[in-house]
């Protein structure tokens, strides 16, 4: 009887171990590969959980990327960055799902990281938590926010990036808001070319005072002037006649493409 029992227990082992080989070859090698680098996500080493990562994004699939979704929970900040730009290749709005919670992560380097993510899933989902993170304490994370927020081109975005260049162009829920303007150039500059991207006319004002602003400093005039530009209005062209006129050669030559521009639209639509 013992015999017997022993050799049904070996028998068994024998074919559960052959069903595992044939599991194994049946994959291909796209999902061997994902499946070494899932196995990878649990080493107790930090830089091999990273070079997981790299290696699933580089494979540009959306089940590699679902793989390292896990990863955006994982304790070391690095390894949370890295996760952020490994997801992109999910559905838009799966690939937000995962990454919003990120923007209120204590680290700094991963809210940045996780703005620019989002930008790139262009999922109007993320346009109320980048919002928020236009109020954020670092510069580097604003920044990354602004440019998010123009990539996504929502136009509910118009009124909190107007403010950031013109805190009275608007009304936002951002305390820095209140009478603050922001300092960062890079901030601002970001701020200005999302309102071109977006194309809202609800931007112009805001636009309009950083392009005639003494006290703008000439890279945000430029960029305030290119986005005039691809909003396309008429009734900024005053100020664009204007600042044709700089001293800054590049400048003018930026609010004179934007006039035409705005001339070749206008006469496209017969208006």
């Amino acid at each position: 009887m013992k015999l017997a029992v022993a050799l049904f227990i070996a028998a068994s082992a024998h074919v559960i171990v052959a069903r595992a080989q044939d599991n194994v070859r049946t994959l291909t090698p796209i999902q061997m590969a994902i499946e070494e680098h899932r196995q990878r996500l649990s080493s107790t080493e930090i830089e091999d959980r990273r070079e997981a990562l790299m290696r699933l994004r580089a494979l540009q699939r959306p089940e590699a990327s679902r793989v390292a979704l896990s990863a955006l929970n994982d304790p070391a900040p690095i390894v949370r960055v890295t996760a952020a730009a490994a997801v992109l290749w999910l559905p838009p709005d799966e690939s937000a799902a995962g990454l919003i919670p990120l923007l209120s992560d204590k680290d700094e380097f991963v809210r940045q990281h996780a703005a620019y993510a989002l930008g790139q899933t262009r999922s109007h989902a993320a346009v109320a938590g980048l919002i928020e993170r236009l109020s954020d304490k670092k510069d580097s994370v604003r920044g990354a926010a602004a440019v998010a927020l123009g990539q996504i081109g929502d136009e509910t975005a118009v009124t909190s990036l107007a403010a950031v260049l013109n805190p009275q162009a608007g009304l936002t829920s951002s305390k820095k808001s209140k009478g603050k303007r922001e300092q960062n150039a890079f901030v601002l500059r970001s701020a200005a070319r999302s309102l071109g991207q977006i194309r809202s006319r609800a931007g112009l004002p805001a636009l309009i005072a950083a392009l005639e602003g003494e006290k703008s400093e000439v890279d945000l005039r430029r960029e305030a002037a290119s986005a005039i530009g691809e909003i396309g209005d008429a009734s900024a062209i005053p100020a664009l006649r204007t600042a044709e006129t700089a001293s800054d050669p590049y400048l003018a030559e930026v609010a004179h493409q934007a006039i035409k521009k705005i001339s070749k639209s206008v006469k496209a639509s017969g208006t």
